[in-house]
């Protein structure tokens, strides 16, 4: 009964990290590039009290006899698949559709990446540059801030699909000579969230690898004017939390059951 108890209990807590997930999902809902994500469980430690076989004299049973010690949350995983993508017409918001994401700099100089494409202006005295709102500058293809001349009118900026920047004046669109840098990693699953809707690599994510640089990638697309909302699933995740409150009082009701069977076998001898 003391294992029922301790079993019950690991119940408990891994649907209540469960629960804080489907919070976190839906707490994100309409937060611009934002990947829902899913915990993973696995089962604890079995004890076998009878093993499985037959002695010489063909005594025995075809089946073991095992007992599980409960459940643990063994991964949290990112879906990365592609959110709806929301016209905005503001000519510095940009939606990529693909696999694609955008780089950029924080202010320890270091890169991460976001598919939150909602970008600003930071105007400086040498320089204007393209900045999320945290204010981390946007990357190009080799990895410099993308800048821009003092007189810089964001309303004149054209973007093809591939991230090159353009500049509309009198005589047509100019090319700027400047692409936004897009990466890809081999296994996007292995990023990690650092907040801000930023992922930084890591050793099971293998580093940036560019679109412009590689053929052998798919190219996303990029567009102008829209932004990717959450994909996160409103109704699917209800249906999940309601699940996951049923597991949980499951879980109480049998820690319950065990401590009322534990008053029982105390009270034998009186």
């Amino acid at each position: 009964m003391l294992r029922s108890l301790w079993t019950a209990a690991s119940g408990m807590k891994s649907q209540q990290m469960y629960v804080d997930s489907i919070a976190h999902n839906l707490a994100n809902v309409n937060t611009t590039g934002f990947k829902k994500e899913s915990l993973e469980f696995k089962s604890l430690l079995y004890a076998t009290l009878r093993e499985s076989g037959t002695d010489e004299n063909g005594n025995g049973s075809p089946v073991s006899l095992q007992l599980g010690h409960g459940v643990r949350a063994s991964a949290n995983v990112k879906n990365f698949s592609q959110g709806s993508l929301q016209m905005t017409g503001n000519s510095l918001d940009f939606a990529l559709e693909g696999d694609g994401f955008f780089a950029v700099q924080d202010l320890n100089g270091e890169p991460i990446y976001t598919k939150d494409g909602s970008f600003k202006l930071s105007v400086t005295e040498d320089a204007t540059r393209l900045v999320t709102t945290d204010g981390y500058f946007v990357l190009n293809t080799d990895g410099e801030p993308v800048e821009f001349d003092l007189n810089f009118n964001a309303e004149k900026l054209v973007v093809d699909n591939n991230g090159g920047l353009g500049y509309m004046n009198e005589e047509g669109v100019e090319d700027l000579g400047v692409t936004i840098g897009i990466v890809q990693f081999r296994n996007v699953a292995g990023l990690d969230s650092v907040g801000g809707n930023f992922y930084k690599t890591t050793t099971a994510s293998g580093e940036a690898l560019y679109e412009f640089d590689d053929e052998e990638l798919k190219q996303s697309k990029l567009i102008q004017g829209a932004l990717e909302a959450s994909n996160v699933q409103v109704v699917d995740e209800m249906v999940k939390m309601i699940v996951a409150q049923r597991a949980y009082e499951l879980s109480s009701k049998a820690i319950q059951t065990s401590d009322d069977m534990l008053g029982l076998a105390n009270n034998l001898k009186r």
